[in-house]
């Protein structure tokens, strides 16, 4: 999610924790029967080949695999390794689970059409090599952006058997609505606004489809996604014919604090989910998620002894701007394949 202004604002903060209403509504946009059909194929993906064979990185080789092998996608701002080598990649490791990583152009601050494209070659390439479906997992515009090739490259929903997010800018933060229309933003976080055409379009027809298990854990302190209180979330999913679970943290342990930086990197309520959804057929159930996890102060992967150090690698790269996409005043114009052809 954003960076520059927005998550500039919110250092203080994060360094605080290191150191010691309503909902945000589609863009108005023109009639779904304007954006592509739900079938309508995909095109050729833009990216050449051999920087997207770059983007992607594993553990290990994807044959003869046991369970589906699993891709972790970062957030606005973030490298796969500063966001997930602390955490998640341990956490995998430690359970001989085979995971892949992809690195999205510029810090994930350019484009998301074309990141959408690394998400495309990922999943098709995974599938391939591992002959099984694949799991995503991802947090903020990392468990969003799966859902821009899903819905634009219709072949990939076969390929995917669940998709977790963590408080994913499934429709967009109000933050960026103020932040982006009062002056220049990467494009990232002028397509991250809720008031986008770049969402508009990401929500027409479906948010979900058939065959894919989504899980939303999503936190109400979020302070990037906003708003994000349950009943009803900015990162929640509610249509389409995909099977759904959206969990906040709060819901499981009702004390749960967890912001934005946390649900993505060490909060235990939020790796609960995440592993729920990866090891029982369907979305995460909140009822399975054990009430011990509320008494855990990491989640698996993270070491205490490194936390402050590791945490504040993560929260120093997110809020550094070196290597982001040049700001513009405007959101990219959307792709001639969001359309219906005529």
């Amino acid at each position: 999610m954003p960076r520059s202004r927005l998550m500039t604002a919110l250092t203080a903060a994060a360094a605080a924790v290191l150191l010691g209403g309503g909902v945000a509504s589609a863009a108005p946009a023109a009639s779904t029967g304007e954006y592509a059909p739900l079938d309508q194929r995909g095109p050729a993906l833009s990216v050449p080949t051999a920087t997207l064979q770059a983007s992607l990185t594993c553990n290990g080789p994807l044959r003869d695999l046991r369970q589906d092998p699993i891709l972790l996608v970062p957030g606005t701002t973030m490298d796969p390794r500063v966001g997930f080598d602390w955490n998640y990649m341990r956490a995998f490791d430690q359970r001989g689970w085979r995971w892949c990583a992809v690195t999205l152009p510029f810090d994930a601050t350019d484009d998301i059409q074309v990141a959408g494209e690394y998400l495309v070659h990922a999943i098709r390439t995974m599938s391939k090599e591992a002959r099984r479906d694949v799991d995503v997992v991802g947090w903020s515009q990392g468990g969003m952006v799966p859902r821009w090739a899903l819905r634009f490259w219709p072949d990939t929903r076969e390929l995917v058997d669940d998709l977790v997010g963590l408080s994913p800018s499934n429709h967009g933060t109000v933050l960026a609505d103020t932040s982006c229309s009062t002056g220049p933003c990467t494009p990232a976080n002028h397509q991250q606004a809720s008031q986008s055409e770049f969402m508009a379009a990401l929500n027409s027809g479906a948010e979900t489809f058939a065959g894919v298990d989504y899980t939303v854990a999503y936190t109400a302190a979020d302070e990037i996604v906003v708003p994000n209180t349950p009943p009803v979330a900015s990162s929640a999913l509610r249509t389409g014919a995909g099977r759904i679970a959206n969990i906040a943290t709060q819901e499981v342990c009702p004390a749960n604090a967890a912001d934005h930086f946390a649900i993505g990197s060490y909060d235990p309520v939020g790796y609960a989910i995440v592993a729920d959804a990866l090891t029982h057929d369907g979305p995460a159930v909140r009822g399975r998620i054990p009430l011990t996890t509320c008494a855990q102060a990491f989640q698996p992967g993270v070491d205490p002894a490194t936390f402050t150090a590791d945490y504040a690698a993560f929260v120093g790269y997110a809020v550094d701007s070196d290597g982001d996409a040049p700001e513009v005043d405007d959101e990219p114009v959307l792709a001639p394949y969001v359309y219906a052809r005529r």
